[in-house]
């Protein structure tokens, strides 16, 4: 650390008044005389000379204090600064750059440019509060005294038992002895970027966490300030960057992309909406803008969120509602012992949670809340939860297909609480708290849900059956939605479904037919060999009784004496007679 002026001849001191070595202007002194006072005088010395060329007043713009309204002086005074080269501190610190993670990406090109072409650092401000540097200066050469690094230790222990006003009120004879005569106290601070730029070592390391830090992370103007204080001082001190990653987020701006402000009437306080809408709102809002760059905020858009956040809910209380009576100690089925849907569904979460892992260690909360919205609308809401409620709520509650299903919403909801717990942290803790089994007293005590596995390859419906019966159920659903259109059915429960494919994949979906009707949630189903690869799919409305129960057409209604309302599926599962194999 060096001090130097900035080259120029200052003759004005810390009062606004010229110094006593000031040499006379013409015939007037100036020595003594304040800057103010003294520039009538000036005027008139260059107009007695003839180098007054022009006089007027004029009205500008001027800097003031802040706290006197009184006019600033800028002055040039030596100041205290670190060399970027003399110690190789900007080369060292561009290599520390390329071992830290960057997010945005840019962020690493922007804080090179700037340690690249910085100046020397200026570390000492003028002020009258801060933290003081803590030397001692020869007053005739302004050497700093030879034994500094020990005496700023002998200082640091007083702070620590005083507070900071210690160096204030400290005389210097406490410390030097006879040498005080020829030493005087720095009165300057440092500079607050100097302050932050040293958490690393006063707060980290100081509180036993150990550097570098996982993540720093602030908004974009940090590049110049604490990112880059931070980079310096911890390559200077431990010759690599006090923190691993370091991310970047935008500002608020309104829909319009306009700052907010008070005075524009545009702000939305965020105690506001967490009153109206709750805090989750607020932080899925967040999570789901590109913080990358400036993110947009106005009611609609909350609005929009809101949706979103219901859409999670509602799924997350769908899982909880049938988990109702389900204890996984005793319920709880082996992955290879569930019903094939139910396999499938586990299977997607297992995919699902690999991409949301990956999304979180890069920090792209917005890939999160759309993967998130995708399967609770996909996956789950239009298929998956649908298809089964009718093992929920038509099978023995003991049942294997209904234990399945419930097995599965365990293993789905186990995982779901944990995605969304450093977004949606309330609305995680109330889920968590429902769950049945025991489990740690805070969601947020846990890691990743280990109860999730692909399909093995050698499943009998592997993952590439089940996207070409997904296919499958989306041609059915387009046969189907013109007929409701017209009043040829009403739901497609009262439609019989015939799928004509090539003889090899015929011979494939023909022992799943007598299933299939509950994928497609239609009547029956029926696959025939045609002589084309193409797939074509028929219907037509059903002629059959409804069942009053499960609502299915049936032949077969009625064919119990004793419930003639009731297929033969549904006597069966009233009757507790056993249950068929099932694939869906």
């Amino acid at each position: 650390m060096d001090k130097y002026n900035a080259g120029q001849v200052n003759p004005v001191d810390g009062r606004g008044v010229y110094l006593p070595s000031t040499p006379p202007a013409g015939t007037v002194e100036l020595a003594g005389q304040h800057l103010w006072k003294a520039q009538p005088l000036i005027v008139e010395v260059l107009r007695e000379s003839g180098a007054l060329l022009a006089f007027f007043e004029i009205q500008h713009s001027y800097p003031h204090c802040w706290r006197h309204k009184t006019p600033v002086v800028f002055r040039a005074t030596p100041q205290w600064f670190i060399s970027m080269d003399k110690a190789n501190l900007r080369n060292d610190a561009m290599a520390a750059i390329d071992n830290v993670g960057w997010f945005p990406s840019w962020g690493k090109a922007r804080i090179s440019n700037m340690v690249d072409g910085r100046p020397d650092w200026c570390i000492s401000r003028q002020r009258t509060w801060g933290v003081p540097i803590a030397l001692f200066t020869h007053r005739e050469t302004g050497e700093p005294h030879p034994r500094s690094v020990e005496l700023m230790r002998q200082v640091a222990d007083r702070v620590e038992r005083g507070g900071i006003d210690v160096w204030y009120s400290l005389d210097a004879s406490d410390l030097l002895g006879d040498e005080a005569a020829q030493y005087e106290k720095v009165t300057d601070i440092l500079d607050v970027w100097f302050d932050s730029g040293v958490t690393h070592e006063g707060v980290l390391l100081a509180r036993g966490y150990g550097k570098p830090a996982d993540l720093y992370l602030e908004g974009s103007d940090q590049h110049r300030g604490w990112f880059q204080s931070s980079l310096l001082t911890g390559v200077a001190i431990d010759k690599h960057a006090p923190y691993k990653q370091c991310l970047t987020h935008g500002f608020t701006v309104d829909e319009h992309g306009r700052k907010m402000s008070k005075s524009l009437g545009n702000g939305i306080e965020p105690q506001e909406i967490m009153r109206t809408l709750g805090a989750d709102i607020l932080r899925l809002w967040i999570a789901s803008a590109d913080y990358s760059n400036e993110m947009s905020l106005s009611q609609e858009i909350l609005k929009r969120n809101a949706d979103a956040y219901r859409r999670l809910r509602n799924t997350a209380r769908f899982l909880l509602g049938n988990l109702d009576g389900f204890d996984p100690a005793q319920h709880l089925l082996p992955l290879q012992d569930m019903v094939a849907l139910d396999r499938w569904i586990v299977h997607r979460a297992f995919e699902l949670q690999e991409k949301i892992k990956a999304a979180y260690a890069n920090y792209n909360m917005a890939e999160i809340v759309q993967l998130l919205l995708n399967f609770c609308s996909v996956d789950l809401g239009s298929l998956y939860l649908d298809v089964t409620k009718d093992r929920l709520y038509t099978m023995q509650e003991d049942s294997r297909g209904r234990r399945s299903a419930q097995t599965a919403m365990f293993h789905i909801a186990e995982a779901f609480v944990r995605w969304v717990a450093p977004i949606l942290t309330f609305t995680a803790e109330e889920l968590w708290g429902y769950l049945p089994g025991k489990r740690v007293d805070n969601v947020l005590f846990t890691t990743w849900y280990d109860g999730l596995a692909p399909l093995p390859a050698d499943a009998q419906l592997t993952a590439a059956d089940f996207d070409q019966l997904l296919a499958l159920r989306e041609q059915v659903s387009k046969v189907l939605e013109p007929m409701r259109a017209n009043g040829a059915i009403g739901a497609a429960l009262e439609a019989e479904i015939t799928v004509a494919a090539n003889e090899e994949q015929a011979a494939r979906w023909q022992p799943l037919a007598e299933e299939l009707r509950f994928l497609f949630i239609s009547g029956d189903v029926s696959v025939r060999p045609a002589t084309t690869d193409e797939v074509f799919v028929s219907a037509q409305p059903t002629g059959k009784s409804k069942c009053v129960r499960c609502w299915h057409y049936r032949a077969d209604v009625g064919s119990v004496e004793a419930h003639p309302e009731l297929c033969g599926r549904c006597v069966t599962n009233i009757e507790g007679a056993g249950e068929s194999r099932r694939w869906f």
